[in-house]
């Protein structure tokens, strides 16, 4: 009987498994070694870790939690969990089963890109989702928004910080008029007909062509991909969902705590704002809430 077990082995779950066991809990990181950021070469913005690979950061971040006697770290997934009376019972794809008192769900999400042909090949590289996370990468170069939500806008006015800015609404986005002002204001340009291609050699990107048969110069784009729950473990335990800008998001109260007591939940699967830093702040809330929720009890 393990005091928390942490499923998920990114920002999230390993900064709440390290400050379990700093607190000198029995827990458990249980990762399937699938992270969202595995597309990306670098993260940028991350104190101290701007420009480091992902899995680097990761690889020594297990480095240092291993470090502290009462931490294990497994490589599994986790395919079903149920509440046996006060605890947690967990079946692995290793065929193991687990036990604890408290969880903290790091699960993250899915990316689910608009259907365009060359979008996936360059996810990570001239496909991007966040300026503040590789908007620098590309500045000074002419830059697309191809809208994938009704919230597309507010990304488009952002991006002039980086480069010289065309909206393509794909037909369905159009921006509200204060939203069409500020664009305006911005200098940022308005394209009504559909991208349906990216052009170049990927991942380079060259253009994008349009459903008209032009092409457009840019060098990347930037979409807000709808997002889903990467693990079905959260649902599956009763935990409440809410509805975000790009997709379904664990609800939680500013610890961590979801509405399953015992359960905690941290990282890009419970919030609308995506970003390496959030994550790992998160995961250290929850972390800390897991850990004083055992405390209590």
């Amino acid at each position: 009987m393990h005091d928390v077990i942490v499923i998920g082995g990114s920002f999230a779950g390993q900064s709440a498994a390290i400050q379990l066991a700093r607190a000198r809990q029995d827990v458990v990181l249980i990762d399937a070694g699938a992270p969202r950021n595995r597309f990306a070469d670098a993260a940028h913005g991350f104190l101290g870790q701007d420009g480091n690979a992902p899995h680097a950061i990761m690889r020594e971040a297990t480095r240092q939690l291993l470090k502290y006697p009462t931490a294990q770290v497994l490589s599994a997934e986790v395919l079903h969990a149920v509440r046996v009376d006060d605890h947690f019972v967990l079946t692995l794809s290793s065929g193991l089963e687990r036990q604890a008192k408290r969880l903290v769900l790091a699960t993250g999400v899915t990316d689910i890109l608009p259907d365009i042909p060359g979008m996936a090949e360059r996810w990570g590289e001239t496909v991007l989702h966040c300026p503040y996370c590789h908007g620098y990468e590309v500045r000074d170069h002419s830059l697309g928004i191809i809208a994938n939500h009704p919230m597309s806008a507010h990304q488009a006015a952002l991006i002039p910080d980086w480069g010289p800015a065309i909206y393509f609404t794909q037909g369905m986005y159009e921006p509200e008029l204060e939203q069409a002002e500020l664009l305006a204001k911005r200098g940022v340009a308005i394209e009504r007909t559909p991208v349906i291609a990216l052009l170049g050699e990927a991942p380079d990107l060259r253009a994008v062509e349009l459903a008209d048969g032009r092409t457009i110069e840019v060098a990347a784009v930037f979409t807000a991909p709808r997002t889903q729950q990467t693990s079905a473990i959260a649902e599956a335990l009763g935990c409440a969902l809410e509805e975000g800008p790009t997709g379904l998001f664990i609800k939680i109260d500013a610890w961590g705590l979801t509405s399953v007591s015992g359960i905690y939940a941290a990282g890009d699967a419970t919030s609308p704002m995506h970003n390496a830093t959030v994550a790992s702040a998160s995961g250290v809330l929850a972390g800390i809430g897991a850990h004083q929720s055992l405390v209590r009890s």
